[in-house]
């Protein structure tokens, strides 16, 4: 019972904290993202579980937006990716996420120098099936940034048939986390088949989502990209 309180718990905090990044991506403005964390030990750990859960794309505002980030943010946000480095038997896309955070912190915070610097192998996801990859990249979506070359963009950017098969596949099976997420990454893939209809595919998406704000964050992030709306 305990178990499952938490896992509610930190449900509702990831989904507090996605709608937050999604209003800051529609006001186009700085906005405070990530409650700042608490002094009593569980709400803080709370906070920087949904942050870890985000990835990245907790700071994703200032980082499409190029707007300064709010410094109770950028202190969370450290906080986060500093206290849970990946174990040595951690999942690759553990290992991406964490080196995605470490990423989007240098650019948004000058001073922290540490943090993984070298890539992930991506091994696993150059031989996985079409149908894999795009479960993979999905999972992965918060490095699917302009000017966010690594080697599983890369990785994506050598398959845009078979990304575009995954999106397809996802909106039949009415997966829209990972229909917007593979969506998103279209949005910056080479090669797309103009066919696949992304654009009103994505509108699609969100409108069948039920206002889930992990989808209309993918979804919005994918709008900006697409159409240069950067600030």
């Amino acid at each position: 019972m305990e178990q499952s309180g938490t896992s509610a718990l930190l449900k509702g905090a990831v989904q507090d904290l996605a709608s937050g990044v999604v209003s800051a991506l529609r006001g186009g403005g700085r906005t405070r993202v990530v409650l700042p964390a608490a002094t009593d030990g569980g709400a803080g750990e709370l906070t920087l579980a949904a942050v870890r859960v985000l990835g990245a794309d907790a700071m994703l505002p200032c980082l499409l937006l190029r707007t300064p980030p709010d410094p109770g943010d950028v202190a969370v946000f450290r906080k986060a990716v500093e206290a849970y480095p990946p174990r040595e038997d951690a999942a690759p896309t553990v290992r991406w996420s964490h080196w995605g955070m470490a990423r989007a912190l240098r650019r948004i915070d000058p001073s922290f120098a540490s943090g993984p610097s070298d890539e992930p192998g991506t091994a696993w996801l150059d031989e996985a099936e079409w149908q894999s990859l795009t479960h993979q990249l999905a999972v992965l979506a918060p490095l699917a940034v302009p000017a966010g070359d690594c080697a599983v963009s890369r990785a994506a950017g050598c398959r845009p048939v078979d990304v575009a098969r995954g999106f397809v596949r996802a909106v039949r099976r009415r997966d829209w986390r990972q229909a917007a997420g593979v969506g998103r990454w279209l949005t910056l893939l080479p090669g797309v088949p103009d066919t696949l209809g992304l654009e009103s595919g994505l509108d699609f998406v969100e409108l069948m989502s039920g206002d889930d704000p992990l989808v209309a964050l993918h979804v919005q992030a994918a709008r900006l990209m697409r159409t240069g709306a950067l600030v």
